[in-house]
Parts: C-alpha cells; sequence; structure tokens
C-alpha cells in the first residue's frame, strides 16, 4: 500500500522522481508523438530515422542533446498510448499557427524521406494528420515534393 502511494507521488511529480520538462500540454510533445508515429508506422526504426527525429527535434525546438532524449522518450510514450491522432493535432491547432503547423507537416516529411522511402503507410498518416491540422492538400503535395526533392539530391551526392 506504501509503494503505490508513493509510486502515484512521483508520477504528480511531488515524490523523489523529477516532474518532467514536457507536459502533456506541449505542443513539442505533440509534435514529437506524430514524428514517432511516421517512423514507426512501417515497422521498422533504421538508424537514419532515429537520427533524423533527434536532428529535427534538437533543431526546431532548440534543445540541447539530454533534452531532446527526453522528448523522444516522452514522445513514444505518448504514441503508445494514443487511440488515434487526433489529440496530437488538436492540440498543435490550439497551440500554433498556421505557418507552424505547416513546418510540423514538412518535419513529417522528412521523417518519412529520412530511409530513403516512402511507402503507402507513411503517405497516409502525413495525410491524415496534415488534415486535421487543416493543411491544404496543394500544401501538403507541395511540402512532399519540396522535401523529397531535398532528400534525391541529398542521396546523389
Amino acid at each position: 500500500m506504501l509503494q503505490i502511494l508513493k509510486d502515484f507521488l512521483n508520477e504528480v511529480g511531488i515524490g523523489d522522481k523529477p516532474a518532467g520538462r514536457f507536459d502533456d500540454n506541449d505542443y513539442r510533445l505533440a509534435a514529437a508523438a506524430l514524428l514517432i508515429h511516421v517512423m514507426t508506422i512501417d515497422g521498422k526504426e533504421t538508424s537514419a530515422e532515429l537520427s533524423k527525429l533527434h536532428d529535427l527535434l534538437k533543431r526546431q525546438f532548440d534543445l540541447d542533446d539530454a533534452a531532446t532524449e527526453e522528448l523522444i522518450e516522452a514522445g513514444s510514450a505518448a504514441d503508445r498510448e494514443a487511440v488515434d491522432l487526433y489529440g496530437f493535432t488538436s492540440q498543435l491547432n490550439r497551440s500554433l499557427d498556421e505557418d507552424a503547423r505547416r513546418r510540423v507537416v514538412k518535419m513529417m516529411w522528412e521523417m518519412v524521406y529520412a530511409d530513403g522511402n516512402m511507402n503507402e503507410f507513411e503517405d497516409n498518416v502525413v495525410w491524415r494528420a496534415s488534415d486535421l491540422l487543416g493543411i491544404s492538400q496543394r500544401d501538403r503535395v507541395e511540402l512532399r515534393r519540396d522535401v523529397a526533392a531535398v532528400s534525391k539530391t541529398r542521396d546523389d551526392a
């Protein structure tokens, strides 16, 4: 019984365990969870994808390595617990303007192309998330083309 109380206090940040830097209402957590969902939807996590995830989150949110790893862990947990994309996209809609939401979609495409190819599952997830984020089909396709072109140029170099 004492252990249950101790675990509860740790979970709410009162006990020995330090409170996480990224709470459930943090748009960065929602964005990370979407990127992780894109990365894992095909059932394969490559080192290129993990590296891209780390780089995108670190650069986009101006984090150090430790904070980036904490965000990835929190995002992975949130993705595992989620039943759909709506919780993440609604948080992003409340927190970000259209340009910032467009950047999230671009980051999702960068995750798709991190391993060099796109499959129908990844395409479908980005399509659904873009729709929920209020990003037009035209913008979604344009962002995909831009990211694919950069990815191809990088692969050719």
